[in-house]
């Protein structure tokens, strides 16, 4: 974070996010002289605390994009995942990501992970820009941002409260529990632990 800052401290769109940032801090004081130090601090505390801020979220876009472009990391995905995409898009389903994580991380990610380039099977993508992942009106923008009623719809996820604000929205869901998690108690929706199961429950 530290070396990155520094050495892009003149690029425009660095420059626009951590204006906003300044703006969401303190709204409506100028910047600082110590103010690079100040959002710095701000956006590595984001970090420690996992804030879901856009403008952590572009910078580390950014960071990582350097960082798969160089080889020096590859986007992880489970093993079934790449059959999968093949799978569904070849029967014309159109698959999109919603991640807390950037658009620009996002597409890194599956442009580059462990299978090669995986984005020839999305069809678009969504981050906070849009929304809070909890709140039931970000999925209401999706569902008009693609052109699909969200009861054609479904949503997967590791976080029950995500669901929930989905399936507000009119999705369907799927709680996904990975490498052994398990459903909290009381909840009662779909659940799978790959997207084999996925598949088997929706897909059959």
């Amino acid at each position: 974070m530290h070396a990155y800052l520094r050495e892009n401290a003149s690029d425009a769109g660095l420059k626009a996010q951590l204006e906003a940032l300044w703006q969401q801090l303190f709204p409506g004081q100028p910047q600082a002289a110590d103010a690079p130090d100040i959002l710095e601090r701000k956006l590595v505390e984001f970090i420690q605390n996992d804030v879901k801020d856009t403008t952590l979220k572009w910078v580390q876009g950014k960071i990582w994009k350097q960082a798969f472009e160089s080889g020096v990391v590859k986007g992880h995905v489970y093993p079934e995942v790449p059959a999968f995409f093949e799978r569904w898009s070849s029967h014309d389903t159109k698959l999109f990501i919603y991640s807390s994580g950037s658009v620009e991380a996002q597409k890194l990610l599956f442009r580059y992970s462990e299978a090669g380039d995986l984005t020839r099977h999305l069809s678009g993508y969504f981050d906070t820009v849009t929304g809070a992942k909890r709140e039931a009106e970000s999925y209401r923008a999706i569902s008009r941002a693609i052109g699909f009623e969200p009861s054609g719809t479904l949503f997967l996820s590791d976080i029950v409260a995500e669901l929930d604000a989905a399936q507000a929205s009119g999705m369907r869901t799927c709680l996904l529990l990975r490498e052994g998690a398990v459903a909290p108690a009381g909840y009662a929706g779909h659940t799978a632990t790959d997207f084999a199961g996925v598949g088997s429950q929706f897909f059959a």
